[in-house]
């Protein structure tokens, strides 16, 4: 069985759904696809339907009613990951906003020297790591096609981040992360508690929490072309007062694999 999967939750994504999914697919070494959709009324469930026909066993389908937020998704999909066996467990956006050729830098990050040597990679490039993630600043600010002031919000959201919780990560609010199987399995999946952007942070600051370790990789986002960005106030009001929640309630509790 091939060892990665990629989760990608959808809303409304007609226009990019084909074209991610065959890209992904196209990928040396093999990932496989499960696609959470909640309810996209523009027919985004059909067309997944329609290529997993000529894709059998790699493409998997979560349908659910409604938006039901991006958390709920990623963990509904961790869960299935974890029961079919999957051993690396990757989060990426549907709109191209990451590329798609970066999730074998991101496996890399996570894989030991004799998995690359299994797949036939560089075995000198394996990080070792717990968590992956593609982070936008940690070589300066690598962002296309974003206003200023969503750059320099998603930009400071990472400094206000390092700064409440103490973790040394530069892209701490990144949609682009890569868990090996261990990782999932010890994080209390329903204790997490955030369902929009915060869930990012709180996934990364649970995972460090828990003495794992984390690999930034350098990538470059690229705002999208195609379908209606999801980003709304609410998210990011979650994402500033949840933070310092997040941090008050980690000191009531216990760490421990």
């Amino acid at each position: 069985m091939n060892k990665r999967i990629v989760i990608i939750p959808t809303y409304n994504e007609i226009e990019n759904i084909e074209a991610i999914l065959l890209k992904v697919l196209s990928l040396d070494p093999v990932f496989d696809v499960l696609i959470v959709d909640d309810g996209s009324p523009d027919g985004t469930a059909q067309e997944v339907k329609r290529l997993q026909k000529a894709n059998e066993g790699r493409i998997h389908l979560l349908e659910r009613k409604g938006k039901l937020g991006l958390g709920t998704a990623y963990i509904e999909g961790f869960k299935i990951a974890l029961a079919k066996g999957y051993d690396f467990i990757f989060e990426m956006d549907a709109d191209f906003s990451h590329n798609p050729d970066d999730l074998i830098r991101l496996f890399k990050a996570c894989a030991t020297p004799a998995e690359l040597k299994a797949e036939k990679l560089n075995e000198s490039e394996a990080g070792n790591g717990d968590m992956s993630i593609g982070s936008r600043y940690i070589n300066g600010v690598n962002v296309v096609n974003w206003p200023m002031g969503r750059v320099l919000m998603s930009y400071f959201a990472g400094f206000y981040v390092r700064f409440i919780t103490g973790m040394k990560v530069q892209d701490a609010t990144a949609g682009f992360v890569c868990y090996r199987k261990k990782t999932l399995e010890t994080i209390p999946l329903d204790q997490i508690k955030f369902i929009g952007y915060a869930f990012q942070v709180e996934m990364k600051f649970t995972t460090w929490k828990y003495g794992f370790k984390l690999v930034e990789v350098p990538i470059i986002f690229t705002d999208r072309t195609k379908g209606t960005s999801k980003m709304s106030a609410n998210i990011f009001k979650e994402a500033i007062f949840g933070v310092i929640q997040m941090k008050i309630n980690s000191l009531f509790k216990r760490y421990q694999a």
